[in-house]
């Protein structure tokens, strides 16, 4: 699979709301199966040269996105799991301090992260993950199109992953709602 942005512009507009609305359908969540939905084409724009497609391209993204939504369903049973079983008292209650001191140790890796990002940037990610705002919302209160906002947040996803990769287990827990 060659690499030429205007296709992968092309494509990434002309699915994006399908794959967005059939993620949601399967997760039952609007910001997931738009998380879901960008970081798969992300995947897809980064690692093109592992990418071999024998299906149709449309096969193939939904088939992807599918996939990812299950995954993120695994993913929330087992956390919700774990809560419960927290819950329940199976771990002691002096222990929960180790949890909240981890917690702001996070936070303040994430920030110093954050701090990194060029402001515009930043900010964008701040209103997408910490405000709760839609990127078509965060396009019109900035006067940016969706696909910047888009691309912006991916750009801060990336950089996030990057400096927090040894700790990414304890960031999902940790940072993700509930």
């Amino acid at each position: 699979m060659n690499r030429n942005k205007v296709v992968f512009d092309f494509v990434f507009h002309y699915y994006y709301s399908g794959l967005c609305a059939f993620s949601e359908k399967i997760t039952g969540n609007p910001q997931a199966a738009e998380d879901i939905v960008q970081d798969m084409f992300l995947t897809l724009w980064v690692q093109y040269k592992r990418v071999t497609i024998t299906t149709s391209l449309k096969n193939y993204l939904f088939t992807a996105v599918k996939n990812r939504s299950l995954d993120y369903l695994k993913h929330e049973n087992k956390k919700s799991q774990k809560l419960d079983g927290l819950s329940k008292g199976s771990a002691p209650a002096e222990n929960f301090s180790i949890y909240w001191f981890a917690e702001s140790e996070l936070q303040s890796l994430v920030e110093s992260s954050l701090v990194k990002l060029p402001p515009r940037t930043r900010e964008i990610f701040e209103m997408s993950r910490f405000k709760g705002l839609k990127n078509l919302e965060i396009a019109d209160k900035l006067g940016l199109s969706k696909r910047s906002v888009e691309l912006q947040v991916s750009n801060a996803l990336r950089q996030l992953r990057k400096d927090l990769k040894p700790y990414l287990p304890f960031l999902f827990f940790f940072l993700n709602p509930l």
